[in-house]
């Protein structure tokens, strides 16, 4: 079984999804492990310790000449492929429901090229696949670095400070979106010492919210969205959710210095939670973190990829956050994808064997057609 793993080739992205550690584990199993040159080398890893680990470290056609399985973060470019095995794998973050090339165009093309690709975003979410969901792994992470970034722009102190001079108030910090990213985004903010509230659509994260000392805000005479907390994901909010929350949140957005969004949709654009008004109503100087920018945004006026200042207030956009931690991301990363391979390993096939249960829900293409009923057509 010879795994690939190759130089990830998309715009800003710094993770691998490989390390020395997953090298050491893979060739415990009797996998031998192929990277190209250089694929560690933002996140901190270098080409001698993937070699030290037992890595053959090579240009790209030799990594892929007969690769069985690809592992990437993001999925490579299925025109460059030549070389991997027939039916060969490709596991890695697909974005398949993305319109255009780098999305659904990109399936299609994995299908023509006869291979098999996983898309691990889709893992389904079931007690036994947790160490294996990338999407958990990273969104922490992004969670924790909104947070930062929010203190980075922010041109306050977060705690409250009492000096002889006199006394500096808490910053005050609301947070839009209580799944990973959210509940991590709290949990930091007030390691840092803020006053923090929170809202959700899910009413089940009341309970989460004040078991990290946060303030719930929530809608309390309106029914919640459609399928809430089905695969535990939010859904799309009804009309009449919509235009309660968008009341509550104006009087309570006023009141903050900082406010960090993480709703997203699978398969939709990101809901908008925060108007143009809204901003305009936050006093100047006050940050806005845009987790969701490069899914639409949360954030009206929010640019994928820049700090941009509306009516005095800051919105931060930057995209694909989690590289901007690429060393603990890849870390996370590459074990998930290390989780999902080895527990369905058979020892005696000398490689993995899918189940109906998580197979089915990851794979997009086989034998040459696109097979997941989510991308029928």
């Amino acid at each position: 079984m010879r795994i690939a793993v190759l130089r990830e080739r998309a715009d800003a992205e710094r993770r691998v999804a490989a390390t020395p550690e997953t090298v050491r584990k893979f060739g415990a199993l009797g996998a031998t492990l192929a990277i190209e040159a250089g694929a560690g080398e933002a996140a901190g890893f270098a080409d001698a310790d993937y070699a030290a680990a037992g890595a053959t470290v090579a240009d790209r056609d030799a990594v892929l000449a007969g690769a069985d399985i690809v592992l990437g973060v993001q999925g490579p470019d299925p025109a460059a492929l030549g070389g991997v095995s027939p039916g060969a794998w490709i596991v890695a973050g697909l974005n398949p429901l993305a319109a255009g090339e780098q999305g659904r165009g990109r399936v299609d093309a994995y299908a023509a090229a006869g291979v098999e690709a996983l898309a691990m975003e889709w893992m389904p979410r079931i007690t036994r696949a947790q160490s294996m969901d990338i999407l958990s792994s990273q969104s922490n992470l992004s969670g924790y670095k909104a947070v930062l970034d929010a203190a980075a722009e922010y041109g306050r102190a977060f705690p409250m400070m009492m000096t002889a001079a006199g006394t500096i108030p808490a910053a005050r910090v609301f947070v839009m979106g209580v799944g990973v990213a959210g509940l991590q985004a709290i949990a930091t903010a007030r390691r840092l010492g803020a006053q923090v509230s929170a809202t959700d659509v899910r009413s089940a994260t009341r309970e989460q919210i004040q078991s990290l000392g946060a303030k719930p805000i929530f809608v309390e005479s309106v029914a919640g969205i459609e399928g809430e907390g089905a695969g535990g994901y939010a859904g799309e909010m009804s009309e009449e959710y919509r235009k309660a929350q968008a009341e509550l949140v104006s009087s309570h957005i006023a009141k903050q210095d900082i406010v960090i969004t993480t709703a997203l949709i699978p398969g939709r654009a990101a809901p908008r939670l925060v108007s143009d008004a809204q901003i305009a109503s936050m006093r100047p100087g006050s940050v806005l973190v845009d987790l969701a920018v490069e899914q639409g945004g949360n954030v009206e006026g929010a640019v994928p990829g820049e700090v941009v200042t509306r009516h005095g207030v800051k919105i931060v956009g930057h995209r694909n956050v989690p590289s901007r931690l690429a060393a603990d991301a890849s870390a996370l990363f590459a074990r998930n994808l290390y989780n999902f391979l080895s527990a369905f390993w058979d020892k005696e096939a000398g490689r993995p064997v899918l189940d109906a249960e998580i197979g089915d829900a990851i794979r997009l293409t086989k034998n040459g057609a696109v097979v997941h009923p989510r991308l029928a057509t």
